[in-house]
């Protein structure tokens, strides 16, 4: 009769850890999704406000380029067009934001970097360790008292 009861509690323990394994798992792979959507939105936001910053910085560099210029050959001074070459980068840069390819490069390089340069990426000390947590919790808690 103990046999039968243990082989019962023995069985459904094994189901109660797949159960417990399968929940563990899929709510793994839902925070993956929600940190991949969040991170998605991010870059579209951040794609969206160079786009926005075109606009404006696009309207003003139009309007400088045209007005030094102007004075340039006005006052007949070549120096009044300078302004221009460094305002011309920023242009260029935000338009390669907006609606060129300076992401996918980014991320080439970021990948590259992940294979070839894995070294870079450490952080000092190593990684962070919950022993080391909770030396410097002890360190800092006034009221820790250790048994």
């Amino acid at each position: 009769m103990g046999f039968i009861f243990s082989k019962s509690m023995n069985e459904n323990m094994k189901s109660q850890q797949e159960f417990m394994l399968m929940n563990a798992r899929l709510q793994l792979e839902r925070q993956l999704m929600m940190q991949n959507e969040t991170r998605e939105r991010q870059m579209a936001m951040q794609i969206a406000w160079s786009r926005e910053f075109l606009k404006y910085f696009g309207t003003f560099f139009g309007i400088a380029a045209i007005s030094l210029t102007a004075g340039a050959i006005k006052k007949k001074k070549p120096a009044f067009v300078f302004p221009i070459v460094p305002l011309g980068f920023v242009l260029a840069y935000q338009y390669d934001m907006g609606y060129g390819t300076l992401i996918q490069r980014m991320k080439g390089e970021a990948e590259n970097i992940l294979e070839t340069e894995k070294s870079k990426l450490q952080l000092p000390k190593g990684m962070i360790t919950f022993e080391n947590l909770e030396k410097a919790r002890r360190e800092q808690s006034k009221f820790f008292i250790d048994k």
